[in-house]
């Protein structure tokens, strides 16, 4: 008996090929930042455009004052595999953080400062959002001076509207 191959479909969707990375930034933890800058910054060495959209608490990863002074959470935090209670305890935050920093000095990954610096001399983008910007009483002169500019979310999604763009929220 002679068996009939089925002729091989045709897919009419061609392969979306990643062209730009957006990520938005809502937090000041250490980890959420670190994370942002260090998935843009990849993007970037690989090829890609990027920009990150801070909002709301991630707006302080702009704030000259407190960029460099970052925590990590310790409280309602899994990862930290510590109970509530006792991360919530006085000291225990600045304690976590001073660890984090360490390990992070030894890896040699660099202050927010710097990494937003580097980020930025590689090409990179950085906005802040103007809704939470206004929520929180910040003028333009308040964050740092490298900033690409102040964006609605609407100006920011426009920014991503053509082929091969992705978003990620942090």
């Amino acid at each position: 008996m002679e068996t009939i191959e089925a002729p091989a479909k045709e897919t009419t969707k061609k392969k979306r090929a990643l062209k730009k990375l957006m990520i938005i930034n809502s937090k000041a933890t250490v980890d959420s930042v670190y994370a942002a800058l260090i998935l843009a910054n990849g993007a970037r060495m690989e090829g890609l455009e990027s920009e990150i959209f801070c909002t709301f608490f991630g707006l302080e990863m702009l704030q000259p004052k407190k960029m460099d002074n970052l925590h990590v959470a310790t409280v309602g935090n899994p990862g930290m595999h510590i109970p509530t209670m006792i991360g919530g305890l006085p000291g225990m935050e600045t304690l976590a953080s001073a660890m984090m920093k360490r390990e992070m000095d030894k890896l040699d990954i660099p202050p927010v400062s710097e990494f937003l610096e580097i980020y930025k001399a590689s090409g990179g983008k950085v906005f802040a959002c103007k809704l939470a910007m206004d929520m929180f009483h910040l003028k333009r002169e308040d964050l740092w001076d490298e900033l690409d500019d102040v964006l609605t979310v609407g100006d920011f999604y426009e920014r991503g509207q053509e082929e091969g763009s992705q978003i990620i929220f942090i």
